[in-house]
């Protein structure tokens, strides 16, 4: 901006300068014009380039505004210089456009048609499309009736071919076939109520029904014709069941859906054959087995029964090295480790003349029973779907084995038989029960209830016989065990034997009412000797026999065991005492009435040398041949070798105690030490005792 003196000044713009000379008035006379806010527009145009260039210029608005009019103008007529020039051109260029246009119309009129055609084909192609898929839905539903059709043809028509087969044809597997398709046929005219109101079934219902009828008699006949090859003699049933009638096990299921009256007829007769056939050869099989059965016990052959007392006639069946299975278990026991052998044959058993215990042939035959019933019971479920048949084929059986046993069990005397033969019927049960086959338990349960009572019975007669023995006919001179007391521990140790795994508390009442029994015999049977020594050596004999046989039986005989060992201990006790006063009388009484005195304090009659030098010189002269003849009387008197040398080792051992007391009852006598040249020392007595335990 140039100052008023001429100077130049800082460049300023004044916008005020630029305005001044608008006449505000001259543009609107309108009062209501504001100016308000023009300061602020005019200071945001100052940053303007243009702006800041015209007013730096000092050019007002007015010729700013008049320039740019002119070179507008100028502009114009240029413009109007350059068409005129390029006007040929622009008329080459108009015609080009127009001639574009004309081809371009043409290509629309063309596409128009097109497009006509176009949607005209759309809609032929919609409706083939719907023509198409009305066809698809009609030809879904012709299949699905072609179908249904054809089924119902197949289920309905009867083959010439079928014909013949179930008419002509033999029953062989090709006629179990055609008998399945005929059944189809059946059950489809039955089944679907559409195809029992249809016409074509009303044509062919009465050659099916013809069909049905012949198939029936048919297999009917056949059937019948197997069954009775079963009761052919020395035919074997499982075989035959397996091999023959399991093949033709359809028939059943044909006949019980077609002709439940012909099926009943069957079952019947195949119930009817078996029980005859299966109750024929068990009753064989028993007769067969009775021939070989060794005798064991009759109503005479008790513990308390004296041997001489069996009559003329009482024992003529076998031998007497029998006699001794009565009462002892043995090698009876190994019945029970063959629970699963097979069945004796009687003939091959009969050609080796041997003789078999009756709880041998009871395995044998409840063991042929539980496979015969295990086989059938199996077969019916199988063959004829049942499982209920087997108790009316079974019956008969059953009744020929319960005849047999009823004449069996009220002559057997043999309890130890008879406690294996309830073992063995366990052991069956748990056969049974592994192979999950339940049709023989109720069977075995009446079996077991029927042993236990007799069991009893016989068990009592023995329990009386001991009870009620007469003494005088028992008794014999004879300190060794008694016959009757080695019966009671043969009996009582197989009877303990054979309860060990079982732990019936009902047995082992029994046994202790047996062993009570026994105790009251012992004591009248010793009481029969005279003297008391001889009363206490036939106890112990008896009690250390009784003790052993328990011991072979098993390693823990139980509260028998212990309560006989209990009173050997106590006789043996006795006996030592009886023996040591026998032989050294004086010395015991002295020891048992003055040893334990003391001379010391003085009493009214007071120990003196007198009284002890007898003593002392008497068992000095004869201690040794006094020994001597107790172990002579040992080895005489006892049977058991081994419980004669603890006898006498104790005996020693007390008489050593005694003697032992006597001297010292002599050290506190005044004087006592004149008898030590008399005294025997304790060392010799001591090699004397080690020198008889040697020889035991």
């Amino acid at each position: 901006m140039v100052d008023v003196t001429g100077n130049t000044s800082k460049t300023s713009l004044d916008l005020g300068s630029f305005v001044g000379d608008l006449n505000v008035d001259d543009e609107t006379a309108s009062d209501d014009i504001s100016l308000e806010g023009l300061e602020e527009e005019l200071q945001e145009c100052q940053a303007d380039d243009v702006v800041a260039n015209i007013l730096s210029k000092g050019t007002t608005l007015r010729e700013y505004t008049k320039g740019v009019e002119n070179n507008l103008r100028q502009v114009e007529l240029d413009s109007i210089q350059d068409y005129i020039k390029e006007s040929d051109n622009l008329v080459s260029l108009h015609d080009q456009i127009r001639d574009c246009d004309m081809i371009l119309s043409q290509m629309e009129t063309l596409l128009s048609g097109f497009q006509a055609e176009i949607g005209s084909i759309s809609s032929d192609i919609k409706i083939l499309q719907e023509k198409s898929m009305d066809m698809g839905v009609r030809l879904k539903n012709r299949k699905v009736a072609e179908s249904k059709l054809a089924k119902f043809v197949e289920d309905i028509i009867v083959p010439p071919r079928m014909i013949d087969i179930i008419v002509d044809e033999e029953v062989n597997e090709e006629y179990m076939r055609t008998l399945e398709i005929l059944s189809k046929k059946l059950k489809c005219a039955d089944a679907d109520p559409t195809v029992k109101t249809s016409k074509a079934l009303k044509d062919v219902q009465p050659e099916l029904e013809k069909l049905r009828q012949k198939a029936v008699s048919k297999v009917f006949d056949f059937m019948v014709q197997k069954l009775y090859a079963l009761r052919k003699p020395k035919t074997n049933i499982q075989i035959l069941q397996q091999s023959v009638l399991l093949k033709y096990k359809y028939i059943l299921s044909f006949l019980k859906e077609h002709g439940k009256e012909v099926y009943l007829e069957v079952r019947a007769a195949y119930i009817d054959t078996m029980n005859k056939v299966l109750s024929a050869q068990f009753r064989a099989y028993i007769q067969a087995l009775e021939k070989l059965q060794l005798d064991i016990a009759t109503s005479n052959d008790l513990i308390g029964v004296e041997t001489r007392s069996t009559g003329l006639f009482s024992r003529g069946r076998e031998p007497l090295k029998n006699r001794s299975a009565v009462f002892a278990l043995g090698e009876r026991i190994n019945i029970l480790k063959e629970i699963e052998e097979p069945p004796l044959i009687p003939h091959i058993a009969e050609a080796s003349s041997k003789k078999y215990p009756y709880e041998v042939l009871f395995r044998s035959l409840h063991k042929l029973l539980m496979d015969t019933a295990s086989s059938e019971y199996l077969f019916c479920d199988d063959f004829f779907g049942e499982q209920t048949m087997f108790h009316d084929i079974f019956a008969g059986p059953f009744s020929v084995i319960d005849e047999h046993f009823s004449t069996i069990l009220p002559n057997s005397f043999d309890a130890i038989g008879l406690m294996l033969m309830i073992r063995i019927i366990h052991q069956h049960q748990l056969v049974m029960s592994r192979r999950r086959i339940p049709c023989v338990d109720s069977y075995l349960d009446k079996v077991n209830i029927a042993l236990w009572p007799r069991f009893k019975m016989v068990f009592d007669l023995h329990l009386h016989s001991l009870r009620n023995a007469n003494i005088r006919t028992l008794w014999e001179d004879d300190v060794h065990p008694h016959y009757v007391i080695r019966r009671y521990a043969e009996f009582s140790a197989s009877l303990i034997h054979l309860n060990v795994e079982y732990k019936d508390g009902q047995l082992e009442l029994n046994l202790e009412r047996l062993r009570m029994a026994v105790d009251d015999l012992l004591v009248k049977l010793s009481q029969m000797f005279a003297k008391q020594k001889l009363q206490t050596v036939f106890l112990i004999n008896n009690y250390d026999m009784i003790i052993s046989v328990l011991k072979e039986a098993g390693p823990d005989g139980g509260k028998i065991q212990q309560h006989f060992e209990e009173l050997l201990k106590n006789n043996t006790a006795i006996f030592v005492e009886e023996l040591l006063l026998e032989h050294f009388n004086d010395l015991i009484k002295f020891v048992k009435t003055r040893g334990s005195e003391d001379p010391s304090t003085g009493t009214e009659r007071p120990i003196t040398i007198a009284e002890v030098e007898p003593i002392v010189k008497d068992f000095a002269s004869r201690w040794k041949a006094a020994i001597e003849l107790m172990h002579n009387d040992v080895i005489t008197s006892f049977s058991n070798f081994l419980c004669g040398m603890d006898i006498l080792r104790a005996a020693l051992t007390q008489l050593l105690l005694y003697y032992t007391r006597l001297s010292d009852c002599i050290k506190r006598i005044n004087g006592g030490s004149t008898l030590n040249k008399d005294l025997v020392s304790i060392s010799s007595i001591m090699y004397e005792i080690r020198k008889y335990s040697r020889t035991f």
